[in-house]
């Protein structure tokens, strides 16, 4: 009865071993992933700045990149929906781009949504890459996503 037991016990401790060291393995895999975080938002002369880090480990270059983006007032309502070109987006690189939005009140800002991506274009590029492989973050305190 207790051979059975540490034997049980054996084959448990190793399945959780293996689980483990699959996960580590998956967890060290490189990403893929088209990384934009909503950096900053903050007042401008005029209207609202938003700062956007983006990273591109797609492993391709991307020539042209381009979201369309909702903005949702405190409320959740639907205040604004634009356009933002981040153009060529090269391989391993990160890049930050700002854009200045005439007329918006960051302090009423409570939400920035990713519509759909309007351009996503290079060599090897699927034009669905810039949606399907888009990583979100958010430091700016506005609540950021797809």
């Amino acid at each position: 009865m207790i051979r059975h037991s540490v034997i049980r016990s054996l084959a448990l401790a190793l399945a959780f071993a293996g689980a483990g060291a699959t996960s580590a393995q998956e967890a060290a895999a490189p990403s893929s992933a088209l990384k934009l975080d909503l950096n900053a938002v903050e007042p401008s002369n005029g209207g609202c700045r938003m700062t956007f880090v983006v990273e591109n480990a797609v492993g391709k270059e991307i020539t042209k990149a381009a979201y369309e983006i909702a903005l949702f007032d405190k409320e959740g309502r639907v205040s604004r929906l634009m356009v933002l070109d981040f153009q060529a987006l090269p391989a391993g690189k990160t890049k930050v781009k700002q854009f200045d939005l005439k007329g918006a009140d960051c302090g009423n800002v409570g939400r920035v949504l990713i519509n759909d991506a309007t351009a996503c274009e290079g060599d090897g590029i699927e034009p669905a890459a810039c949606i399907r492989q888009l990583e979100t973050s958010a430091k700016s305190g506005v609540q950021f996503g797809t």
